[in-house]
């Protein structure tokens, strides 16, 4: 493991039991984060980019949840055999969360105040006096306008998009090494959304946290991240650096996922591609490439088995058969005889 790297995650595997079979939810993926640097993790709804993350808090709820194998190494040391008061600690003091809806995530019956000090407190020892002025501190950061007299309102007296700016406040309150934005901008307004990323961007370089965005929106993480990953049905299919991943993408999915973003150099009469079909029930989901439904260049070979991963330099690797030109004649051959 490089000496910079904060974050590594190795073949993790969640699932979870139901009636109707088991959901492979996470099924393994790995991907390294660095200090300092804002890693994005892309996919529709589903693709397992939450359970990811959640992963890496050990916040998977059990049953029906499990991680089942793999490995999530913070500065070398393994998460999952941490204590549950190793865990405590870890939670909101060296790894935060911004969870995807600030309007649910707000206790709506206790003061703004007393959210912010628990998190303060509990994680720096700080007196009562001193975690309240260091929650005032934070609020007047995310630019809460008024915050001493605003620290002390509800949850429901706040705006959408200041209840996030709350959030935002509480997650970097104990100086963080790694911050987990989980959608952070799903119920704002785009005019509130710009506002909300710039403000994690600069903080986050102001406080040299790395990040972990996590979203469906490719325009989102274009200005943002340094790296990105592309997740589809619980496993990594490309990764690259952000100005690589947009000028060459590679998976036919990552494409799908490009021409879907709107443009303003392109003909208001032009319609907004959309990638046909539905993402896969990962339920007992076959060792094949589970995009083949959708993919215009499906090959036999997609429909038989999982493509291994292409290295084509910088970082940028995809797992599809369009580049595995020798792995796909031998598993043919194979096939054959």
């Amino acid at each position: 493991m490089n000496g910079d790297v904060i974050l590594s995650v190795q073949e993790l595997r969640t699932y979870f039991s139901t009636d109707e079979g088991i959901v492979k939810a996470v099924d393994g993926i790995s991907f390294d984060l660095h200090k300092g640097e804002t890693l994005g993790i892309v996919g529709e709804s589903g693709s397992g980019k939450s359970v990811t993350n959640l992963s890496v808090m050990k916040l998977i709820p059990s049953p029906p949840g499990k991680i089942v194998s793999g490995e999530i190494l913070l500065d070398g040391r393994s998460v999952l055999s941490m204590s549950v008061q190793e865990l405590r600690d870890l939670r909101g003091g060296r790894v935060s969360m911004i969870f995807q809806d600030p309007m649910t995530s707000l206790n709506p019956f206790l003061r703004v105040s007393t959210q912010l000090l628990e998190t303060i407190r509990l994680h720096q020892g700080l007196s009562k006096r001193d975690a309240r002025l260091k929650a005032v501190e934070m609020l007047r950061m995310v630019g809460i306008p008024n915050p001493e007299k605003r620290v002390d309102a509800y949850p429901h007296q706040f705006s959408g998009g200041m209840r996030q700016r709350v959030m935002i406040a509480m997650a970097l309150s104990c100086n963080p090494e790694i911050l987990i934005a989980d959608e952070p901008t799903t119920a704002l307004d785009v005019t509130i959304q710009a506002q909300i990323l710039e403000l994690v961007k600069e903080l986050t370089v102001r406080l040299n946290t790395a990040v972990i965005l996590i979203t469906h929106d490719l325009g989102v993480v274009s200005g943002m991240c340094d790296r990105i990953v592309v997740m589809y049905a619980g496993r990594v299919v490309e990764r690259a650096a952000t100005d690589d991943l947009f000028a060459d993408p590679k998976h036919p999915y990552t494409q799908g996922l490009i021409r879907s973003v709107p443009r303003l150099d392109r003909s208001t009469k032009e319609r907004l591609f959309s990638i046909p079909g539905t993402p896969p029930s990962l339920i007992d989901i076959p060792e094949c490439c589970p995009f083949h439904p959708r993919c215009p260049h499906a090959m036999d070979i997609c429909r038989r088995k999982y493509p291994g991963e292409k290295d084509f330099g910088n970082g940028h690797r995809v797992s599809c058969w369009l580049f595995s030109g020798a792995d796909a004649a031998q598993v043919e051959g194979d096939a054959s005889g």
